[in-house]
């Protein structure tokens, strides 16, 4: 069977910035209640969370949500794990929608997405955002693996990675470790979820997301994530850590 909310384990490092908000709406699941009523009741939101019925067959949903402020839902761990965002980074999420409300209105809804929105789609599904030392950046960038997760390994002390793709949490409930994460090339400061928040809505443009600024990272192998990392030989395995073609390690 696939993992629901049940299954979730709040004590993994990569659900920390979202326990404070989505244990306790499980929590309600757990206890009876629909995903819709228990995440509507975890905490104020921009949007409310309504049943995915609610959903005109003829509307986008993207459109339905900018145009009502309300998000159908379904019952499950993808769409809850999506909502649970919405609480915690409003301002990233209205801005997400705006994005894709205003691509629609352009472009109207094709049998394919299109580049720009495609490149916001990647960004709300698999998006992870870091914060971390200048070597750490540089050697992601340059897939040095061996440098950024074994000669390095102390700075990650410094670091902090917060997994923002719903999709990418909805996988991580059931680790593996071919999983890949996309790490945005902008260093965000992370003094609260508030002060994330605003940084992240500021920097989202159709233009700057098109452009595939981002670093895939394997998740799994940031420092204290997983326990099978802590032996160096983890990351020899180039089906997963894949080394890098010539690529520049530049920041944008």
């Amino acid at each position: 069977m696939a993992p629901g909310v049940a299954d979730i384990d709040w004590r993994a490092p990569w659900l920390a910035p979202w326990r404070a908000v989505g244990e306790p709406a499980a929590n309600a699941i757990a206890a009876g209640q629909t995903a819709w009523q228990a995440l509507n009741a975890a905490a104020l939101a921009p949007v409310r969370f309504v049943p995915h019925a609610a959903l005109p067959a003829d509307v986008p949903y993207e459109k339905f949500i900018f145009d009502s402020k309300q998000c159908p839902t379904r019952e499950g761990l993808h769409d809850f794990l999506n909502a649970i965002c919405w609480i915690s980074l409003p301002q990233t999420k209205l801005r997400l929608n705006a994005l894709q409300a205003a691509e629609i209105a352009a472009t109207g809804v094709q049998g394919v997405r299109g580049a720009v929105r495609d490149a916001i789609t990647l960004f709300d599904e698999n998006a992870a955002l870091l914060d971390a030392p200048p070597p750490l950046w540089e050697a992601l960038l340059a897939k040095d693996w061996p440098r950024l997760f074994i000669a390095l390994r102390p700075l990650w002390a410094q670091a902090r990675l917060v997994v923002f793709g719903h999709a990418a949490l909805e996988k991580l409930v059931s680790p593996r470790k071919q999983l890949v994460v996309h790490v945005y090339r902008s260093q965000f400061a992370m003094e609260s979820m508030a002060s994330l928040d605003a940084q992240v809505a500021a920097t989202l443009t159709a233009q700057w997301l098109a452009a595939k600024p981002f670093a895939p990272l394997p998740v799994l192998g940031v420092p204290g994530w997983w326990a099978a990392n802590a032996d160096a030989a983890f990351y020899d395995d180039v089906a997963v850590f894949r080394p890098a073609r010539g690529v520049s390690a530049q920041m944008l």
